[in-house]
């Protein structure tokens, strides 16, 4: 996730596979060889670990990206965007991603709070929030504290000022009409 558009990851799209139509008419090959074997078995080991890795990695990605769509609603600016990195067997697994959000403070103090809760509850809507997540909603808090500094700034003029129309004046002394 990142702040407005302080940070922009180029959106890095999947390649399309292009699988053509077996053929009814060609014998089938015999079972390991030909061209039609999966890529997957001709991988050693080492390789097989590392796409298993990178395929619980896109999962984990993908997930935690949703999680920040799914919280942020109408203050997402897009959606989710991946980096991604090629495994042994060539196909792009995400390895990172952020969603961007409108961290703009709102025209009201009072719509500033709510937007910096949510804002908040964007950042911190995956089950493991990053760095970067904790970061968004430390500067969330810090908007809503300042939108509620300026909120309590113009309740206390309202205040004074209502306060003042009903207290007696400095140095006057307290009466009671007692003749009714």
């Amino acid at each position: 996730m990142s702040i407005g558009a302080i940070t922009v990851s180029p959106a890095v799209s999947q390649p399309e596979r292009f699988t053509p139509a077996a053929r009814t008419d060609a014998p089938a090959p015999a079972a390991g060889t030909g061209p039609q074997e999966s890529s997957i078995t001709k991988l050693s080991p080492e390789a097989l670990k590392v796409v298993e890795e990178l395929k619980a990695r896109d999962t984990e990605v993908r997930q935690h990206e949703q999680a920040h769509l799914a919280a942020a609603g109408g203050l997402a600016i897009s959606g989710a965007t991946y980096t991604y990195q090629r495994g042994p067997n060539g196909v792009n697994y995400a390895i990172g991603g952020e969603v961007q959000i409108d961290t703009s403070p709102g025209a009201t103090p009072e719509e500033t709070i709510a937007r910096a809760a949510s804002i908040q509850a964007a950042a911190s809507a995956p089950a493991d929030p990053s760095g970067a997540d904790r970061a968004v909603a430390a500067q969330a808090q810090q908007m809503a504290a300042q939108a509620r500094a300026e909120l309590s700034r113009q309740d206390g003029a309202t205040g004074d000022k209502v306060q003042r129309g009903y207290s007696i004046a400095p140095g006057a002394a307290p009466t009671i009409d007692v003749t009714a």
